[in-house]
């Protein structure tokens, strides 16, 4: 009889994965306001600093600071200058009107607020009083202050974000070289799998699985092949895996992945390449499988097959697949942050393993538990705001610290 082997640990399994990547290499050039959610290629540096001249921070008056110090000086007003103007040379014993980002006048070294000040007309012109005693620099944002010109400003494998692209608009970056789209294959196996839109016959489901990876990888900005569902049949699963792995990078399916007598992934996957089955202990979804699919023309496909349970399946996409797409565009720091909360519910009695609880955050700022945390309830992944991350052998009593990930660090 075969021994049987321990289960992985998450970590193990991660470091599995993460180890085996092979990063996409091909590249190309989008305009910056089409590169939302994609990975930056090459790190970018600034040619300019940014704000690019001295400029104030507030609509008031560009003053000497020493004319001001008796907190209460009355001064002409000799110019006005708003943004995107450049003022003459401030003239002594007058001050400047000036408005918010506008360049500060040669002579000025500080601005005040309006608020602070009284402006009247008067025979000989606008007169402003200063009611306040500045210091040298205030209310001015001084040339490079934030970006300097020769500084990076975004690394290599950057997923960018609004601020991201926000900031390579400031230092006037038109375009960004970025990584390729990932190219992933699904499919899904089960006959007893229905579409939503067809009657339900005896013992039929409908595949849910289908619409949450797809949205899972849409989230991770993947281009997508959907096959749909396969029939349980080895040669039915070989032909769609050789299909599959022309043109993609990643083959995810979801179902078929024990060892019973219709469960055609591991036969298939053998005989189409290489694969490991693993047995994770985690909860839920301890089967897990990894491997590569052969193509002629390149370096095999990548294959991740994931458990069938709905709310495995999910979970396991979360802690598995998306840092591994997201390294294979080249993302250096793929983990999720995770937060120390407490408990408001208890866990008597301790599992055998890394349990992924879905919890919601509650009014007083702790944490509750979905009354039910079976594998094929996926109302509490709408229900919930992320997971309890427990490790193996860990009983929680109301009150103790746990470590949670909100899904708004692993859904996008």
């Amino acid at each position: 009889m075969a021994e049987k082997k321990p289960m992985l640990s998450a970590v193990e399994a991660l470091d599995f994965l993460l180890s085996a990547v092979r990063p996409i290499v091909d590249t190309e050039t989008l305009p910056t306001l089409e590169a939302n959610g994609r990975v930056l290629a090459v790190a970018q540096t600034s040619q300019l600093n940014v704000p690019p001249m001295d400029n104030t921070q507030m609509d008031g008056y560009a003053v000497r600071a020493a004319e001001c110090a008796s907190g209460s000086a009355r001064l002409q007003v000799s110019q006005r200058i708003p943004a995107g103007h450049v003022g003459e040379p401030l003239q002594r014993g007058t001050v400047a009107r000036i408005f918010t980002g506008a360049m500060i006048p040669q002579g000025a070294d500080a601005v005040v607020m309006q608020e602070q000040c009284e402006a009247e007309k008067t025979a000989e012109g606008d007169v402003v009083t200063i009611r306040h005693a500045p210091q040298a620099g205030e209310w001015i944002r001084r040339t490079g202050e934030d970006i300097q010109a020769g500084s990076t400003i975004l690394a290599a494998g950057t997923r960018l974000r609004a601020q991201e692209l926000g900031l390579a608009a400031s230092v006037g970056l038109a375009s960004l070289p970025v990584v390729r789209r990932p190219r992933v294959a699904v499919f899904f196996t089960g006959d007893e799998l229905a579409m939503p839109g067809e009657p339900l016959k005896p013992g039929a489901i409908y595949n849910s699985n289908r619409f949450t990876l797809r949205g899972l990888l849409e989230n991770l900005g993947c281009d997508i092949t959907d096959y749909g569902i396969v029939p349980d049949s080895l040669d039915a699963t070989r032909d769609t895996l050789r299909k599959a792995a022309a043109g993609h990078d990643l083959i995810i399916t979801s179902g078929g992945v024990s060892v019973g007598e219709e469960d055609h992934i591991k036969p298939a996957v053998e005989a189409e390449g290489r694969l490991n089955m693993w047995q994770i202990a985690i909860k839920p979804g301890k089967p897990l499988a990894f491997g590569e699919i052969n193509r002629a023309d390149k370096q095999p496909a990548f294959f991740i097959g994931l458990p069938g349970n709905p709310v495995s399946s999910f979970v396991t996409f979360l802690l598995f697949v998306r840092p591994f797409l997201l390294r294979l565009q080249g993302v250096a720091d793929v983990m999720p942050r995770s937060f120390r909360m407490r408990a408001d519910f208890a866990l008597p009695k301790a599992d055998r393993r890394n349990e992924f609880l879905r919890a919601r955050i509650n009014a007083s700022g702790g944490l509750d538990l979905f009354h039910n945390q079976s594998s094929a309830v996926l109302t509490s992944t709408v229900w919930g705001d992320g997971l309890v991350d427990n490790p193996a052998g860990q009983t929680v009593a109301v009150g103790d610290t746990v470590r949670f990930i909100p899904f708004s660090e692993l859904l996008f």
